[in-house]
């Protein structure tokens, strides 16, 4: 399932609940109204889009397909800039591995990042490039600032890391992670309101909260249930 939310909208693609009277898979569909209600966009019975991302504040729609389907010719990544109506595929020269996350700058729809088993990649040219960032450990969850300056990521080499990368200049700076037991980052987002709150949640479905820029976490959920 893939899950993206923005400024305006939230996008998501995967399988419905019994009883939603959806399609399975139902595609890619949109909420304007904080998931109250839900139009249909397109592929409904062909997509389900683990990898979905959108920009914050540009309404660009980047995803990855593992097989092709009506609008889409062959696997690989396409974006759209008129929610799903017009899809254009990616050459996404410089990767050789299938995407393990996927992220979209939140003001420029050209600048879309991924993850792999062997790197973080960024492209400039709405994914016909991408140049590696940060190479030798498995990447995982990532995230952009949504100042649009740098680039949050998780890896995993002999134990759990997070960076952070400064798009200007390039520059990988260490963030403090929480001890992880064999898992990861697998989520990263930013709060628009306070801008030094972030949140994490990994593999195991362990979910931390930071409020001073990631420095420090505190622990919010524990194998998906709330801590009291």
């Amino acid at each position: 399932m893939g899950y993206a939310v923005t400024r305006r909208a939230i996008y998501s693609s995967g399988h419905p609940a019994q009883g939603s009277g959806l399609t399975n898979p139902f595609g890619v569909i949109k909420s304007s109204d904080d998931g109250r209600t839900w139009q249909q966009l397109g592929l409904q019975g062909e997509a389900d889009f683990h990898l979905l991302a959108s920009g914050f504040d540009n309404g660009a729609l980047y995803v990855f397909t593992g097989r092709p389907n009506s609008r889409m010719s062959a696997p690989g990544l396409y974006f759209s800039l008129n929610d799903g109506l017009d899809w254009q595929r990616a050459a996404a020269q410089g990767i050789a591995e299938v995407p393990v996350a996927l992220a979209v700058h939140p003001t420029d729809s050209k600048t879309v990042a991924l993850t792999t088993s062997t790197g973080l990649y960024l492209s400039r040219d709405a994914g016909q490039t991408f140049q590696a960032l940060s190479q030798g450990e498995q990447a995982v969850g990532l995230a952009f600032s949504l100042d649009g300056n740098s680039l949050w990521f998780g890896s995993y080499g002999n134990a759990a890391k997070l960076s952070k990368v400064e798009l200007a200049t390039g520059q990988v700076t260490p963030l403090s992670v929480p001890e992880l037991h064999e898992d990861a980052v697998a989520y990263l987002a930013q709060s628009p309101v306070q801008s030094r709150e972030w949140a994490m949640a990994t593999f195991k479905r362990d979910v931390y909260l930071s409020t001073d820029g990631g420095k420090s976490w505190s622990a919010i959920a524990k194998a998906g249930k709330t801590l009291q």
